[in-house]
């Protein structure tokens, strides 16, 4: 057995946090310097730290616990009347979300590798570069917005409710695509598992609010921590294993099923401590450390920039376009479209999908990895400019 494992988390720890209070006296969240440090230790730049081998899986592992408390603990501080009263905005800011990008990746690819749409295959393959586009991964923007001191605000909730449906949207487009590619697939089926996991989502609810005394009786007691994270791991897995809904949405509801009863505010500190003492350093990191860009053509670097280009605007067009038509004033839409750029592991996940049914080659990992960066270092930077002179609306 070997204990590297051991050497890496210390490397770590102490590059995330150190750089992470350096890019703080520049006024930039400290989840900005946890994405640099990842960087600057894996492959891209000192090599020190790779996702290879069992430490590598260890530490993937070790990140994906990360998002998972990450979105619990987003979950459990939402403001469930607020969400409530955004819902109907969510559901529209997520839907021109998908559709915008959907439209922006599927001409962009198709103008720049002069793909014909007539060509049902070469249109299959243009939409999933769309398809990549929708994805949304909220887990940068609940750190950063939490730093602002946002996140249970009207546009933090909107943000979080419109990332949620905009997953299940996702997955439905992925499912219409990939049964383009592969009829075998069937829209049919997915539609049924979202409806059948809606109703599960639905039963753990009310159980949850049943037992709504219990909890309370918990309030500062570790035991109510304990049986809450094992909640939020329980609902991961189930949304992944038997849904194919990423565990986030799991562990964010399962936050949402706790967020008002008594003993939300032990457990959100219990969390807070998880997450920023361990995982939440671990997980930003390793999405720096994924970072292999060597060896790619003038072509594809081009292509990349555009790319990006296309994500961030389709993004903050269609989510801000969203929001204005629900009546948010201009800056409120400008900074829910800013919150939903980021890509993060989704985009991954669904670009992984494509490679495996022959959607996507591998020379367009490389530009699909930079969109994934591009936009998960631009969102925390550009949140705390839309930001920027106003009053937090809680504590931090």
């Amino acid at each position: 057995m070997s204990y590297t494992f051991l050497l890496w988390v210390t490397i770590i720890l102490a590059a995330t946090k150190s750089i992470g209070l350096f890019v703080r006296k520049f006024g930039l969240p400290e989840v900005v310097g946890y994405l640099i440090a990842g960087i600057l230790i894996g492959p891209s730049c000192l090599n020190l730290i790779t996702m290879s081998g069992d430490n590598g899986v260890f530490l993937e592992f070790t990140a994906e616990f990360g998002v998972i408390f990450l979105m619990f603990d987003a979950g459990l501080t939402t403001d469930i009347d607020e969400m409530k009263k955004n819902l109907l905005a969510s559901f529209v800011v997520a839907v021109l979300g998908v559709i915008v990008p959907l439209i922006g990746g599927l001409f962009t690819y198709s103008w720049y590798f002069h793909m014909d749409i007539g060509d049902y295959n070469q249109l299959v393959n243009c939409l999933f570069v769309g398809v990549v586009l929708t994805a949304t991964s909220v887990s940068i923007t609940v750190q950063t917005l939490k730093e602002l001191g946002h996140l249970s605000g009207k546009v933090g909730t909107t943000i979080l409710g419109a990332a949620v449906i905009d997953d299940i949207l996702g997955i439905i487009v992925l499912t219409i695509v990939s049964s383009m590619k592969d009829p075998s697939q069937g829209i049919s089926r997915i539609v049924i598992d979202i409806l059948v996991y809606a109703v599960m989502i639905g039963c753990f609810w009310f159980v949850i609010k049943q037992m709504e005394w219990v909890f309370s009786e918990w309030a500062g007691l570790r035991r109510s921590a304990i049986f809450s994270f094992a909640l939020a791991f329980l609902l991961s897995f189930l949304s992944e294993e038997l849904f194919g809904i990423t565990d986030i949405t799991g562990a964010y509801f399962a936050g949402l099923m706790l967020a008002q009863t008594g003993v939300a505010p032990y457990i959100d500190v219990k969390a807070s401590n998880v997450i920023n003492m361990f995982f939440g350093a671990i997980f930003f990191a390793c999405i720096g450390i994924k970072v292999t860009i060597g060896g790619m053509s003038p072509a594809y670097w081009a292509f990349a920039l555009i790319l990006v280009g296309v994500a961030i605007i389709t993004k903050i067009v269609g989510c801000g376009f969203g929001a204005l038509v629900c009546r948010f004033e201009p800056k409120k839409a400008l900074q829910i479209g800013v919150g939903m750029v980021s890509r993060g592991e989704v985009a991954l996940i669904i670009a992984e999908k494509g490679r495996q049914l022959g959607l996507v080659s591998q020379k367009l990992f490389a530009p699909i990895i930079i969109v994934v960066i591009a936009t998960t270092l631009i969102t925390p930077i550009a949140l705390k400019l839309v930001f920027m002179g106003e009053p937090s609306v809680e504590s931090v």
